[in-house]
């Protein structure tokens, strides 16, 4: 489900209007079944939508779905006494499918060199890793806290909620499962008039922004540490709006449809601390390792604090991707954290820990974008070559931005400084987030930059590689 695409917009608004002309049609006759009625119609449309993404993605959503609610029924009714031995091994069955598909040629063919070539062009199944998450999670809360297990119904429509399946927020049972349960389809002017802001903010970070940006990434090999730089700053900036806005167009999406999902970003470069950064940074995944990884392993109340947070940032960097990179990109955050935690008690003013937080994330921001392992080390000896950074190479970084096309990216970047600006006042002034964005005059000039900017070739969100 691409929400920049035209075509998910076309194929919503008709399964929408479908829905609405049946649901006029039975409920004039059975008006007792509007509950029942909007909850299939609800269903029905997530796995529409889902089908049109790609028969394997819908295939493997289901298997992962009815595995985890049958295995937790036969669980609760069978070995309620001895359900941790059997929790275990429903999360293996759980995980079994995003780990054939992700990790298996980077395991098989990588660490233990076994050159199998069929797993090479393994496709990823969109959302695997946002979905795998939410139904572990799923079967935990539910046998931890012993909660009673949903009817099916309502279990699948938490587990397909469409705005945000593919790529999060990763709900938790306690959060949208309600919600779910009492679904009706009834349109509230508050609601949409609400949900329509986030989704203007949303697709104005994707499609003016994030898309604009994606076009001057270079990632080739290069001795010039200004450059590096430049496609670190690049690519930081795009991810962040690409997927930012994929989020905030969810939230939207299900506001408008009466349901309230978690922010998932909260103006994340307006952090002034490595430890913020992660508090305002796909806030549903660190929440998701805080509480089943962090914790578990003793947090900081052991005297190991330092190598569960490597174990937890390397995980999480593993999640990602299937790449020394994404580990490298783990620990490297590990190591940040762990010297903010050591030093937190040295005052730091709040425009240099911002300016600090920021070079440590945009250099770590290297080692997720450059896969390729050789590449990533010699860009890494670049940046920290003190000699490199000579006027020869500054002068070379300069006359290749003077050109049409640079002064194109320095326009987009002075249109994301005034962004930023927005945002840091959202949070400084206002703490809301976004909350000068979402303004009536500043909602229609997005609308507007958003119709002109954007460019004809449509990218797909980044994290659905994840």
């Amino acid at each position: 489900m691409n929400f920049a695409d035209l075509r998910f917009w076309q194929l919503l608004l008709a399964g929408v209007t479908l829905i609405c002309l049946i649901r006029i049609c039975v409920l004039g006759i059975l008006p007792e079944l509007s509950g029942t009625f909007d909850k299939l119609a609800l269903l029905g449309l997530g796995l529409f939508l889902l089908s049109c993404v790609g028969r394997t993605t819908f295939t493997v959503f289901l298997v992962v779905a009815v595995t985890t609610w049958g295995g937790l029924a036969w669980i609760m009714k069978y070995h309620s006494n001895h359900a941790r031995k059997y929790l275990l091994m429903l999360i293996a069955l759980q995980f079994l499918p995003l780990f054939y598909f992700k990790y298996a040629n980077f395991v098989a063919n990588q660490v233990l060199e076994l050159n199998m070539p069929r797993l090479h062009n393994l496709l990823i199944p969109v959302g695997i890793s946002f979905y795998t998450f939410q139904k572990v999670a799923f079967v935990i809360d539910t046998l931890a806290f012993r909660q009673p297990l949903p009817p099916f119904l309502d279990f699948m429509n938490f587990a397909s909620f469409f705005p945000q399946i593919v790529a999060g927020p990763i709900e938790r049972r306690q959060n949208l499962l309600p919600q779910v349960q009492g679904f009706q389809f009834k349109w509230s002017p508050r609601d949409i008039d609400e949900g329509a802001r986030w989704i203007v903010v949303g697709l104005f970070f994707k499609c003016c922004l994030a898309d604009n940006l994606a076009r001057y990434v270079d990632t080739a090999p290069s001795e010039n540490p200004y450059l590096i730089w430049l496609a670190n700053l690049l690519f930081g900036l795009r991810i962040y709006y690409d997927f930012a806005g994929y989020s905030l167009v969810a939230v939207g999406l299900a506001r408008c449809l009466g349901v309230r999902l978690t922010l998932n970003f909260t103006s994340t470069y307006c952090a002034t601390s490595i430890t913020e950064f992660w508090r305002r940074w796909h806030i549903t995944l660190s929440q998701w390792f805080r509480d089943y990884l962090y914790i578990p392993l003793g947090g900081g109340r052991t005297r190991w604090w330092a190598g569960v947070v490597a174990v937890v940032f390397i995980a999480s960097g593993f999640w990602h991707g299937a790449g020394w990179n994404f580990m490298f990109w783990g620990a490297l955050h590990a190591s940040y954290l762990i010297f903010n935690r050591t030093a937190a008690k040295v005052p730091v003013p709040s425009l240099l820990g911002w300016a600090l937080t920021m070079l440590a994330t945009f250099f770590a921001w290297l080692c997720f974008y450059e896969r390729r392992t050789d590449v990533l080390f010699s860009k890494i000896a670049v940046l920290l070559g003190p000699a490199n950074y000579d006027a020869d190479h500054l002068r070379a970084a300069l006359t290749d931005l003077a050109n049409p096309h640079g002064l194109v990216l320095a326009s987009f970047l002075a249109v994301m400084s005034a962004v930023m600006s927005m945002e840091w006042l959202s949070i400084r002034r206002k703490s809301e987030p976004y909350y000068y964005l979402r303004q009536n005059g500043v909602g229609m000039a997005l609308v507007i930059l958003t119709v002109l900017l954007a460019p004809g070739k449509n990218n797909a969100f980044i994290y659905f590689a994840f």
